[in-house]
Order: structure tokens, then C-alpha cells, then sequence
């Protein structure tokens, strides 16, 4: 079974590199990833993503979200009663046709090409975050960005920036746990979503359960950084890293 993951689906570093060098660096992305998220109230899969479809396009989204799910609900444990229930009430429902149309691109596009949507919804999700535009928490908004939401999440497992731009001058803490119920509640809704469209495979289940226990790690380094670190430097530092990760995937899905 470990020697699947290992076996290259597809031209990358997994044609090449071992499997434990394969799951050790994807580990690392993912326990970084979870510390930014832990502090900020998203970056998992905005970190993690481009550097688990670099390794490996073929795991991509079913092993990161798997991965993910533990996240929200850690965080949830923590500040449950800062949640925005009435957000969550509006948002997560959107979030089905949005889910429904990424299982079918999941299903038609090589993973070159879903590598290429990966970085550019990324590199999308950091102009808007460096512009910052703000948008009123409205009905109507947070249905478009429950459905944009479920798209890019049940697609690439980055389906944090649409609700995070909606929330993003709210308190720390109704941020994080506003957007921990909404990643566990739609992360599950596209994990079922992509098993019963058949894009779950076995191989795509492990990576993601060995990925796991990376993410309770970097939540435990999060509430660290949370203490010590201004989250306005470490989001800067998180934004530049995604970029230079989502220019490579564009480069990677143009060049081949």
C-alpha cells in the first residue's frame, strides 16, 4: 500500500523522490500550514496544497482533505462560543452547488491541469488578500461565498479565502472559530461528495491519514505563535510563501 503512493501517477518530484522523503516533505507543508492556520484562522491548504501537488497531482484534494479535517475540529474545542452561527447558517448550504460542479472537475481534468487551477485560484485568493477589499456579511454575500467556498475546496482543498475575505475584520478569535466550523462542516460535505463521485482512492486515503498527525502538531505550534508572534508579519510571510508556490504550479502546468 505505501509503495502505491509511492508509484508516480504523474510527471513531478514524486517520479523521483522516495516515498518518506515524498510524505516527510508534504508533512512538513502540511504541520507549517497548520500553524498558519492555528494563528490566523486559515493557510492548510493555502500552504500545504501546492506543495503536496507539486510531489504529487494524483493526491490532490482527496489527501488534503483528510489531512484537514482534524484542524477545525481542534480549534472548535478551543472557541466554539465564538462561532457565527448565522454565517454558518447561510454559507455552508451554498456551498453544495459549488461542491457538486467540483466533483466533475475533478473527475474530467489530467492532474497537470488541476495542478494549473491550484495555483491560480492561490495566487487569486493572495491579490485579494493583499487588496483587501472589504465586503459586508450579508445574506447574499455569504452565499456566494459559501458557493465559491465549496468549489475551490472539494477542487483544491483552498476553499478558506472566500469566507475568510467576508471575515477578515472581524476579532481574531470569531474569525478562527467562524471559519473552523465552516472548513469542518464543508470539508466533510466534499470528502463525501468526492468518495461517492469515485475520486477516492485508497492510495489518496493514506497519504492523507499519515498526514494527520502533522496537522495536531503544527495546531499545538499555532497557539504558540499565537502568544508570541504578530499574526499581521506572520500572515505577510505566509502570503509570500503561497505566491512563490502558486507562480511555480503555473509554471509547472504551462511547461509541463
Amino acid at each position: 500500500m505505501i509503495e502505491d503512493i509511492a508509484r508516480p501517477a504523474a510527471q513531478g518530484l514524486a517520479g523521483s523522490a522516495d516515498i518518506w522523503v515524498v510524505l516527510l516533505i508534504a508533512g512538513v507543508a502540511v504541520l507549517a500550514g497548520a500553524a498558519v492556520q492555528s494563528t490566523v484562522g486559515l493557510g492548510l491548504g493555502l500552504v500545504a496544497a501546492p506543495v503536496i501537488s507539486f510531489l504529487d497531482p494524483t493526491l490532490m484534494p482527496g489527501a488534503m482533505l483528510i489531512a484537514a479535517v482534524l484542524l477545525p475540529v481542534l480549534t472548535l474545542l478551543q472557541e466554539w462560543r465564538h462561532v457565527d452561527w448565522r454565517g454558518i447558517a447561510w454559507g455552508v448550504p451554498a456551498r453544495v452547488p459549488g461542491t457538486i460542479v467540483a466533483v466533475w472537475v475533478v473527475a474530467v481534468l489530467a492532474p497537470r491541469a488541476l495542478a494549473g487551477v491550484v495555483g491560480a485560484m492561490v495566487l487569486g485568493a493572495v491579490v485579494l488578500s493583499v487588496w483587501s477589499f472589504r465586503v459586508r456579511i450579508t445574506p447574499g454575500s455569504l452565499l456566494v461565498a459559501g458557493c465559491l467556498s465549496g468549489f475551490a475546496g472539494t477542487a483544491t482543498s483552498v476553499g478558506g479565502p472566500p469566507m475568510a475575505l467576508l471575515y477578515q475584520h472581524e476579532p481574531p478569535a470569531r474569525v478562527r472559530a467562524t471559519l473552523a466550523a465552516f472548513f469542518l462542516l464543508g470539508s466533510t460535505l466534499s470528502l463525501t461528495a468526492l468518495m461517492l463521485g469515485g475520486q477516492m482512492d485508497t492510495r489518496t486515503v493514506v497519504a492523507g491519514l499519515a498526514m494527520i498527525p502533522c496537522v495536531a502538531v503544527g495546531f499545538a505550534l499555532g497557539n504558540l505563535l499565537r502568544r508570541w508572534v504578530d499574526a499581521g508579519r506572520l500572515r505577510l510571510a505566509m502570503l509570500a510563501v503561497v505566491t512563490a508556490s502558486a507562480l511555480g504550479l503555473l509554471v509547472q502546468a504551462v511547461l509541463g
